[in-house]
């Protein structure tokens, strides 16, 4: 999936790859061979004019990496990860806040979500982001020197630990402590929120990179490159700006778009009704209110996207009510069925005959003569009382337009 990394990224593109022999020397990494291989050289994705998360030339190398084992606290060696290819994405220093950091790796998590090559859950390992802190005086080209955080579990680590950083740095610089900046891997500690080292960190020349002879080049035709090309889905930067042509606020957009399940469900739901924004409405509000509560994904619910088109255009239709519409929305989610057979079951058809409604606004004003008393001596907002209790008498079934006409003629008379 490597090759579909370097075109989702908008990079250019290279066709062939070779292997090298990567040596690890830190105390961790106790893998019995003590070396792991490193698709490098020229990685399949590499490019300095990318673009990728609103980001000038981001994506530097994106080599495919062999991880090696690892060393714990409570047996000799893990050898759960060995073995297991990496796709590492180098990014060139074009950042310049935590915020900026953490937003281009939620992006990169949407991505690999999009195209369901992984979870992309930092907690499980899955996606794992390291980051490296430099900065350098204002009008200065060049940066000083460089220093890795790891231990990063969540986006929000990630922005908070780097502001940390280039706080820490910009205070030895300013206090003439330069020399108190080195090169070193230091760690992010969560509970006094603040990095600490780890290690020192070796030059590139401790690493002892070297051809593998054992293991040939890997060469990519044209045609397979465009083939991946082609056969990538829709991303989250292209529904993004779909969803903001037809109309929804950014607020819409930015939620819909940003979990792949919500954003399939929210497609297949309009290209059956009529009204999109009802639709992200029903989807961002009840719906999600729902998956919350119940701690469910979009596909877990029982509701499929079929149910809610005839949901939203039921109601549309006049033929339930919106309160009626939410009942069964809820009943849909927890039991399944389908909106015509609920709506047959329970009888829920809504109630448009002026005669009937009024038969129903003439009961209740009988059986409310002091506050219907109260009403014409001045108290109007007794007027939701009235429209509550026929409601209440109605089921729930009569519709409220029509109520809120009538009942103010019978009122006021």
């Amino acid at each position: 999936m490597e090759e579909d990394a370097g075109k989702l990224l908008h990079t250019g593109n290279g066709n062939y790859s070779h292997v090298i022999i990567l040596f690890f020397l830190y105390s961790e990494y106790c893998d019995r061979k003590k070396y792991a291989f490193i698709m490098s050289k020229m990685p399949f994705s590499s490019s300095r004019f990318g673009q990728f998360c609103d980001f000038r030339s981001i994506v530097c190398f994106s080599p495919l990496i062999q991880k090696v084992s690892k060393s714990c606290h409570f047996h000799p060696v893990d050898l759960n990860r060995a073995g297991v290819p990496l796709l590492e994405i180098v990014s060139e220093p074009d950042m310049r806040t935590g915020i900026e950091a953490a937003e281009y790796a939620a992006e990169l998590q949407r991505v690999v979500r999009y195209l369901g090559v992984s979870n992309g859950n930092m907690q499980a390992g899955s996606l794992r982001c390291d980051v490296n802190v430099s900065i350098r005086p204002i009008g200065q080209k060049q940066f000083g020197t460089k220093v890795e955080i790891k231990n990063l579990n969540s986006f929000s680590a990630m922005s908070r630990a780097i502001d940390f950083e280039i706080a820490r740095q910009a205070e030895l610089y300013s206090q003439g402590k330069d020399d108190e900046v080195v090169q070193e891997t230091r760690l992010w500690e969560e509970g006094s929120q603040k990095t600490v080292t780890m290690r020192k960190k070796e030059g590139l020349a401790d690493y002892r990179y070297f051809p593998e002879p054992d293991l040939p080049e890997v060469i990519l035709t044209e045609e397979y490159v465009n083939d991946i090309r082609d056969s990538l889905p829709e991303l989250p930067e292209m529904k993004r700006r779909r969803y903001e042509e037809m109309g929804l606020t950014m607020q819409d957009v930015l939620f819909l778009a940003n979990d792949v399940q919500v954003a399939e469900f929210f497609d297949a739901t309009i290209a059956k009704v009529s009204d999109i924004k009802l639709a992200a409405n029903w989807i961002m509000g009840d719906i999600a209110a729902c998956m919350k509560n119940e701690k469910l994904s979009i596909n877990e619910i029982k509701l499929s996207p079929e149910e809610l088109s005839e949901l939203i255009a039921s109601i549309k239709s006049g033929t339930i009510s919106g309160k009626i519409g939410k009942e069964i929305l809820l009943e849909l989610m927890k039991k399944g069925g389908t909106v015509k057979g609920l709506i047959e079951e329970k009888d829920l058809v809504q109630i448009v005959d002026p005669a009937e409604i009024e038969k129903i606004i003439d009961k209740v004003i009988a059986n409310n003569p002091k506050q219907l008393e109260q009403y014409r001596g001045g108290k109007t907002k007794l007027q939701g009382f009235f429209a509550g209790q026929v409601m209440k008498e109605s089921k729930g079934k009569a519709n409220p337009g029509l109520v809120n006409k009538i009942l103010l003629e019978k009122l006021n008379a």
